[in-house]
């Protein structure tokens, strides 16, 4: 019996398209939450950004999964913090000087960005309304303050010398221009794990639908991983049901099949 279904936000509830989401998967937030069934936010973003896209979907969640899996929230309570290791953020410092690389850095109520580039300007025309604006400041932020998020715009074959300059780092991407870097340890699998502990829930008991690389772990970890019909293949790999886009009502049409709603 599914009890927890953890949502992505950029291509699964929201569309990349319209950056709305759909009003099938608005009505059935609020039906699954009438079963009892809790409700959760897994996405890349920190709860600095998610409050400016929180009126696009305009839904209280029983708890959140930010940067992606590294910062976890029930009702302003953490139960899960993990933040990227100085070391490693001090010692990419010169690369990025040296390969001109632009990055958004996350902290957890303040983001800013090193530099933009013609990478930058990309995502945001994708991203619209939707994209994340940061300030320039200073990288040096990474040595006093904890920083739980890098998203570097390297392309995907510039992955492995990036690191081989941190090599407790990873990254988990949901598009080709940038990747977002996480602990090696860290992902959404793990904040979904630490949010299911917290509520005493099964992972037998969960659900999760998301759309990009970044979802995989999360959606091969549950019991029902669910890949939008927009997902990356990845995605779709591990998941046990792909539905249809995000724009077809996917969301709506994937929890009919599994007798969530009607």
């Amino acid at each position: 019996m599914i009890k927890a279904i953890f949502f992505d936000v950029d291509g699964t509830l929201l569309s990349f398209d319209t950056h709305t989401m759909p009003q099938s998967t608005r009505e059935s937030l609020f039906k699954l939450r009438d079963k009892g069934i809790k409700l959760f936010l897994a996405t890349g973003r920190s709860p600095k950004v998610y409050p400016k896209i929180a009126h696009l979907i305009d839904f209280q969640f029983d708890g959140y999964v930010f940067c992606n899996g590294q910062y976890v929230v029930v009702e302003e309570k953490v139960i899960h913090n993990m933040p990227l290791p100085k070391e490693d953020l001090v010692n990419l410092l010169p690369y990025f000087e040296e390969n001109n690389i632009a990055v958004h850095f996350t902290e957890l109520d303040y983001s800013y960005a090193n530099l933009e580039n013609e990478r930058v300007s990309k995502l945001r025309e994708l991203l619209g309304a939707t994209y994340p604006n940061t300030r320039n400041d200073n990288p040096e932020r990474v040595k006093v303050n904890d920083t739980y998020q890098l998203s570097a715009y390297i392309l995907p074959d510039e992955e492995e010398e990036f690191f081989k300059q941190a090599p407790n780092l990873r990254g988990v991407r949901w598009n080709d221009l940038f990747a977002d870097i996480i602990p090696l340890k860290g992902g959404k699998a793990v904040g979904i794990e630490k949010m299911l502990e917290h509520f005493g829930l099964e992972k037998s008991e969960s659900m999760a639908f998301g759309d990009g690389g970044n979802d995989t772990e999360m959606l091969e970890y549950v019991e029902y991983g669910i890949a939008m019909g927009n997902a990356v293949q990845s995605a779709k790999d591990v998941s046990v049901f792909v539905t249809e886009h995000v724009d077809n009502d996917g969301i709506y049409k994937a929890l009919v099949k599994y007798e969530l709603v009607d």
